[in-house]
């Protein structure tokens, strides 16, 4: 079939199990009386996937069919997030329903995997450039589907069922909606591999497949830690987003905790308009528009100004805290002002990756880079309910502020290294 007809489908389907991951299994274990500090903790462990997920790659690469992983972990996916949808009502929910999130999260980030590289091998490079815009705008569309859509569903279901059962319906609607994607998949994916394993086999045995799989893993690392400045990379990659990885595992609950605990006390379908649609309007506006100026400018000239525009924004959580509004426009307008500034500042990191990235295995490396940006964001938003816990979320918020100035400080490490 024709790439217009796969491409869509495929990035939705990667964008859905990230998301229930990263976005509502925080919204759904706040409704359901997780304190900040349990919730913080158990789905901050989750990003573990995509910061080890360089290890098993090869694997990918090597065994079996990009397409056979990718309809693989699309069922797999499904499985989970049914397993989710069962466990809720029982008395063990919530260690069985994290079991659940933890396959869900492997299988996600294989799928990754699988995807990207189907893409690659089955297009030209005419094709790649052509379609990467579909394959981004789709990306967003599943965001937004599980941002906006699915927590309003969530959110109206909860307020006439009761929020165990309502989150139970909204994922089970989710796993229909993922296996029916893999059965699409199978269809309309083409058939573009042979098996790898079977030819490696027969080419030169088993002996000769496990070396395939450690040496590129290894040559990986090599040109990785062979860069020039690279402590100042890493530190780069860690520490830049090191408010936005506390920020943002702790903002919805924010919304959603009462007055008392000093949130803002709104719905679940409010807060999944006010972050899967305005949200992801600014954050979309905000990437555009950086991608924009730095390809006029150059990223040396604009790395200050988005820096700033990461870092300021983080101010409104401070006014939502202490004034505390009722009034929804102001309190969209913040959400607004903060993806907005987010998603124009977000373009220097990414572009920093990639041109970090580039030279010897520059697709391998760039994979490494995007594991210790998982890593950056896994370990702060782990303290970050405990933070807001002990510290309440006014102070907590402050607190956030104040981390901008390592973002400050190792944005000028690298500096040097950016034309």
């Amino acid at each position: 079939m024709k790439p217009y007809t796969w491409i869509p489908t495929l990035y939705f389907a990667e964008a859905l199990p990230y998301m229930a991951v990263m976005t509502l299994s925080v919204i759904m274990y706040t409704n359901l009386g997780l304190s900040n500090t349990e919730l913080a903790l158990y789905t901050s462990w989750l990003y573990l996937p995509w910061v080890i997920k360089p290890l098993w790659s090869p694997i990918v690469d090597h065994l079996r069919t990009k397409r056979w992983w990718i309809l693989a972990m699309q069922v797999l996916v499904g499985a989970s997030l049914a397993g989710v949808a069962l466990t809720l009502p029982m008395a063990q929910w919530l260690r069985l329903s994290l079991a659940f999130f933890w396959l869900m999260a492997f299988s996600s980030a294989t799928h990754d995997i699988a995807a990207d590289g189907f893409y690659i091998l089955s297009l030209s490079q005419e094709d790649q450039a052509l379609y990467v815009g579909i394959r981004s705008t789709f990306y967003r569309v599943g965001s937004i589907f599980c941002q906006g859509i699915l927590v309003m569903l969530a959110g109206w279901l909860e307020s006439r069922h009761g929020v165990s059962l309502a989150w139970s319906i909204t994922m089970l609607l989710m796993a229909a909606l993922m296996v029916a994607l893999a059965g699409w998949h199978f269809v309309s994916l083409p058939r573009v591999e042979t098996t790898s394993m079977e030819q490696d086999e027969e080419t030169a045995g088993i002996v000769s497949f496990l070396q395939s799989l450690i040496t590129p893993f290894v040559d990986t690392l090599r040109a990785f830690f062979s860069k020039p400045h690279i402590g100042a990379a890493v530190l780069f990659m860690l520490l830049f987003r090191l408010p936005e990885a506390q920020l943002a595992k702790m903002a919805q609950p924010f919304m959603l905790r009462t007055v008392e605990e000093g949130g803002l006390a709104l719905s679940t379908a409010t807060v999944g308009f006010a972050y899967g649609t305005l949200g992801i309007i600014g954050l979309l506006a905000g990437g555009i528009v950086g991608g924009w100026v730095v390809s006029r400018h150059g990223l040396r000239r604009w790395l200050w100004p988005m820096v700033l525009a990461i870092s300021l924004p983080d101010l409104v959580y401070v006014y939502l805290a202490y004034v505390q509004p009722t009034n929804l426009l102001v309190i969209n307008s913040c959400v607004f002002i903060e993806q907005l500034g987010y998603g124009f500042g977000f373009t220097a990191y990414m572009l920093f990756l990639v041109y970090f990235s580039r030279g010897e295995r520059s697709t391998s490396v760039f994979a490494l880079c995007t594991a210790f940006q998982a890593l950056g964001m896994m370990l702060p938003g782990m303290m970050a309910g405990w933070l807001a816990d002990q510290l309440g979320f006014r102070v907590f918020f402050v607190f956030v502020c104040l981390c901008t100035l390592v973002t400050f400080y190792v944005s000028g490490l690298v500096r040097r290294d950016i034309k």
